[in-house]
């Protein structure tokens, strides 16, 4: 069964993950592959997970260097991205290397992290928006990264889960109305995060 939290006992010294960081980050690479889905030129999903979120604290602390003082504020931020067994949750990032390019896209996309949807089986399951902040200024500009969480009835984690269903990840923003198939191995990997 997936683990739903990183506790304070889940955290290694900082040394001890420095000595396995090179081989952990090869077997992660490999593991986000499998959880990474582009929609649109510019937004790419990453579907996250316990593994995801504990390599994520451990580069925080490594990187940070804020010693025990640190853990509980990373604990906090990134075990809320941790999927708890009736949902799905990703990191979606607005990829654009041009900063005007940035700047100019994501200044129409107000209220893009609304739109988002799962589809499948004849079911939709619409994107939550994170709400730790508001993500959309007052003046339609949108952030580059949002956090979501889909949240799946018994019956949609029946359907998700079942070999070979099409699942379509997408937006409805009127600036941003893209859609991509999810990838069978990736439909099959996320089934996973459900308990």
């Amino acid at each position: 069964m997936a683990k739903r939290a990183i506790t304070r006992d889940d955290v290694m010294p900082v040394a001890d993950y420095a000595k396995m960081r090179r081989d952990h980050r090869r077997k992660m690479i490999e593991t986000k592959k499998q959880r990474r889905l582009e929609v649109g030129p510019h937004a790419c999903f990453y579907f996250e997970s316990y593994d995801t979120m504990w390599t994520q604290v451990h580069e925080m602390l490594l990187i940070e260097k804020g010693g025990e003082e640190q853990i509980p504020d990373e604990l906090r931020a990134y075990n809320s991205l941790i999927p708890q067994g009736q949902e799905l949750v990703a990191t979606v990032m607005f990829e654009i290397d041009d900063a005007l390019q940035r700047a100019n896209i994501l200044g129409r996309l107000g209220g893009v992290e609304d739109t988002i949807f799962l589809s499948f089986g004849g079911e939709t399951v619409q994107g939550r928006p994170e709400a730790d902040i508001d993500r959309t200024t007052a003046e339609g500009k949108t952030s580059s990264v949002h956090f979501v969480h889909f949240h799946f009835s018994a019956a949609q984690v029946v359907k998700f889960r079942a070999p070979a269903t099409q699942v379509l990840l997408g937006f409805k923003h009127p600036l941003y109305g893209h859609l991509a198939v999810m990838p069978e191995e990736m439909r099959a990997e996320l089934s996973k995060d459900f308990a």
